[in-house]
């Protein structure tokens, strides 16, 4: 068998399971096994195939059609300008929380020295993101999920930003560490009754999902703990779910916060809300 023989068996395997993306992925998947680039693999179809990576790519593929994310098969994932390492225990960073990051980018002139927070750190994509972009800031990051920390800490480790960064184990509601210039987070904003009808439900971490039983539980604890965290004119860049934009404003100016903007993301969703701590 050889690559493109392969390749037309992964094509079909996941098209027949409605992966929408089944031609992408499965030239992912056979160069990820292979461990050749997809241009390598493109280049070289009629190479046969030997049975260890062909055993491989069939075992990869099957969890593609249980539709398993590419990033826990794959243990990376694209954000932003660099590859984090990813796995079942953090969510897969997601293109509309590069706003976050952008909207952060726009706050901290390139040279200035800030102190930010990052509320449920998961893998680090989002601080890691900022700090490599403004080498004059520091960082302090919290989880309550051990395991979501162990990822973190491998991607603090592996953009070499150690020395820039206190990662700590907490929730939120017990976090009384210091005062910030920024905050940032991405909390858990489901309404726990949609849970089980999502297909990302199955793979990724419930309590980075569960956002209590109208969805906006956990953004209003960051919000009232931000509160107390930030300097007086300091930020808070919080990603919503869709429908939450006027509750969180609520919440956000009975909390003392002005609020300075809300970006759509490509869906057309209001997806991040930026606010500053009034004096």
């Amino acid at each position: 068998m050889n690559f493109l023989q392969a390749l037309n068996k992964g094509y079909n395997l996941l098209k027949s399971n409605e992966i929408d993306s089944y031609k992408i992925d499965a030239e992912v998947l056979l160069s990820e096994s292979l461990n050749i680039s997809k241009e390598k693999l493109i280049l070289n179809l009629e190479k046969a195939i030997n049975s260890a990576s062909y055993k491989k790519f069939l075992s990869n593929i099957k969890r593609r059609n249980n539709k398993e994310p590419l990033a826990y098969i794959l243990n990376k994932k694209e954000f932003w300008k660099n590859e984090f390492f990813i796995n079942k225990n953090v969510l897969v960073p997601r293109p509309e929380t590069e706003h976050l990051v952008e909207e952060a980018l726009k706050i901290i002139a390139i040279n200035q020295r800030k102190k930010l927070l990052e509320i449920g750190i998961g893998s680090g994509c989002l601080i890691i993101s900022i700090l490599k972009e403004r080498k004059n800031c520091y960082a302090h990051g919290i989880d309550c999920c051990e395991k979501a920390l162990k990822v973190a800490n491998i991607n603090v480790n592996l953009h070499k930003i150690k020395n820039r960064i206190k990662i700590f184990k907490t929730d939120v509601d017990n976090f009384k560490r210091d005062k910030y210039d920024l905050i940032i987070s991405n909390p858990p904003y489901i309404d726990n009754k949609h849970l089980k009808y999502l297909d990302v439900s199955k793979h990724e971490p419930l309590k980075a999902l569960d956002g209590g039983s109208n969805g906006t539980q956990m953004l209003m604890k960051v919000i009232i703990k931000s509160s107390q965290l930030l300097k007086n004119n300091g930020k808070l860049i919080i990603e919503i779910g869709n429908n939450q934009k006027y509750k969180v404003i609520e919440s956000l100016k009975k909390n003392n916060f002005f609020v300075n903007k809300t970006i759509k993301d490509l869906s057309n969703i209001e997806r991040c809300i930026v606010s500053t701590k009034l004096p």
